[in-house]
């Protein structure tokens, strides 16, 4: 396949923070409907990715195409606003509000200013909040302040906040962390339930949850890639052993 067949193709991405390369000369393709997931030690570079995906940190070097469109020259709204949605590690929403406040107003037309203004809560704002929410297991919250929600359905909502926004690729950084082993399988099944025309890309410590959702996995070390291919491949490779999973 050529990169411009790929939803996402990052190639030769590089970044340097006084001297440091963070990411150094970095290539890796992401498929339509795809689940990529990035595992590696500490310190390998995975969250920066992320970053520079979304325009929050500037490449030094290199090329990120999203749907053909060269991300490293656009800001960070218009990179939201071309279809990519990103979780950060913390889930950021708003306490006071409840849960079906918090998806209201991320539906993209309360997101302008003249559609803040001109926004009413009509069947198709409130169909697709409960769609969502039916999708993130959160129906019987819907009332609820989300403040009150456990961490894991905390989790869940801002999953929701960014799926109502309908992006072409969704971004997560570790999704599961801190959560109960029955909170990360039914994860595993909400990220399994959204790849309807769109990719996920994943940045994750655990491995069984890795196993559960990843159809490719690309292993971090240095800023490089490592290691690329099934979680299977990935596992029995010796250089993936020894830097990473063998610890």
């Amino acid at each position: 396949m050529k990169s411009n067949d790929y939803v996402l193709a990052v190639e030769g991405l590089t970044v340097s923070f006084d001297g440091f390369r963070a990411v150094n000369d970095l290539s890796f393709y992401v498929e339509e409907e795809e689940i990529r997931v990035i595992i590696g030690p500490n310190g390998a570079g995975k969250t920066t990715v992320l970053d520079l995906i979304c325009g929050k940190t500037r490449a030094t070097n290199g090329s990120i195409k999203f749907r053909n469109n060269e991300l490293t020259k656009m800001s960070e709204h218009k990179i939201v606003h071309a279809g990519v949605g990103r979780k950060f590690q913390n889930p950021s929403i708003y306490e006071d509000l409840t849960v079906l406040e918090n998806l209201e107003i991320s539906y993209p037309k309360g997101r302008t200013i003249m559609g803040a203004l001109t926004f009413k809560r009509d069947n198709t704002i409130l169909d697709k909040i409960h769609e969502i929410s039916d999708i993130t297991f959160l129906t019987e919250n819907l009332n609820d302040k989300a403040g009150l929600l456990s961490h894991g359905q905390k989790q869940w909502l801002e999953i929701g906040m960014l799926l109502i926004q309908d992006p072409d690729l969704l971004m997560l950084d570790e999704p599961v962390a801190g959560m109960s082993v029955s909170e990360r399988k039914q994860t595993a099944k909400l990220i399994n339930s959204i790849t309807k025309g769109r990719s996920v890309l994943v940045i994750e410590h655990d491995m069984q949850f890795v196993e559960d959702i990843a159809h490719r996995v690309t292993v971090m070390h240095q800023g490089k890639v490592l290691s690329e291919g099934t979680m299977d491949r990935v596992k029995q490779d010796p250089k993936v052993v020894e830097v990473y999973l063998g610890h």
